[in-house]
Parts: structure tokens; sequence; C-alpha cells
């Protein structure tokens, strides 16, 4: 498999890439997520990952080796095709996706395009032990995280603001503060709407 491509970015779009290693240009798929790690600079090392199908190799480009695995755990469950995978990561950053799977929140994963109920609680169901395992994320964190995010959420709601809006500010804080108190959220939130 080839591991990661470092050359010269010829051309570089939201979607792909072409980067020129030693005369050969190289199209690679990217998330929205990598087209915005990606400086504009001339030299460029991205990691890869190379889907086989009877019809097509194609090349998927990554900033990171995080976000790499992600995309590679996503592809693994049933349904999830490498296009899902990429909007995933392209409508989430790595961080936020591994942290709606191993809080179980199915909300986060359903809000993506061409994602559903069943799929998003497919992508939980089968990856939740595999990340909590690969990335040794602590439980207890995640749940009184969730708790919190609940509670100032209806907080949020009494108060009359949309639950939306609300709840995009709130995810916003806590991946900015992942140990922010409910009080502090909530008055954080409230400076935000």
């Amino acid at each position: 498999m080839i591991t990661h491509i470092e050359g010269k970015l010829v051309e570089k779009n939201p979607t792909d890439v072409v980067i020129d290693c030693n005369g050969m240009g190289y199209l690679l798929n990217i998330s929205l997520h990598t087209f915005g790690q990606i400086p504009d600079k001339e030299h460029l090392k991205l990691y890869t990952y190379l889907q086989v199908k009877e019809d097509s190799h194609t090349l998927y480009g990554f900033s990171s080796k995080t976000e790499r695995e992600i995309f590679k755990l996503l592809i693994s469950v049933s349904g999830v095709g490498a296009s899902i995978a990429r909007t995933m990561l392209s409508s989430l950053n790595p961080e936020q996706v591994k942290d709606a799977i191993a809080s179980g929140n199915v909300a986060t994963i359903q809000s993506i395009k061409g994602i559903g109920a069943k799929t998003a609680q497919r992508v939980i169901l089968d990856l939740k032990d595999k990340v909590l395992k690969v990335y040794g994320i602590d439980e207890v964190s995640l749940s009184q995280n969730n708790t919190n995010k609940s509670e100032a959420l209806s907080a949020l709601e009494v108060l009359g603001f949309n639950k939306k809006q609300s709840e995009k500010v709130i995810e916003k804080l806590l991946s900015q503060q992942p140990d922010l108190t409910v009080e502090t959220l909530i008055k954080d939130a409230l400076k935000n709407l």
C-alpha cells in the first residue's frame, strides 16, 4: 500500500489535489478538513489510503495519520463507503467524529448529509469500542462532558433559544475546552448566541 506521497503541489481543489512526485502526478481525493490544513506552499506531504476495486484504484489523501485511521474505521462499517466517510470528515473534523462515536452521539453523526438514523447507529455500534480502545478516551470524562452538554442545552432551551443553534455553540465551546462546567458553558454560550 502507498502510505504517503510527498512532492510538489500542482493543483489544489476542495475535493482533490494533484501532487507531482518525481515527474509523476498523483490525484488524491481529500476531505474539506484536509483542504483547510494544506498550506499554500509548493512542497506537500499527505498520508494516503489506496482503495482497490474491480473497476478502479482510488487514492485518498489526509493531512494527519489520525484522520486516515478514522477514515479506515468508517469505511469498515457496512453501508459506509469512501464517499460517505469523506463527507463525514468534511463536515466534522477528525476529533469531532472520534468524540461523537466514543460518546454515542447519534445526532451529531446523523447531522451529516447522506447519513440516516440507522447508519449513524451502526457506525456507533461498530466503532465505539474500537475508538475507545485505540485512542484511550476516558469514558468517565465523556459521560461528564455529555451530562454538562445536555444540562446546558436544556437550560438554553428553557431560556427560549433555538436548540440547533445552541447545540452548535455548545459543541464549539466543548471542542475548545472539554472540561467546562455547566455554569461556564451556559454563560459562554449566551455570549455567542
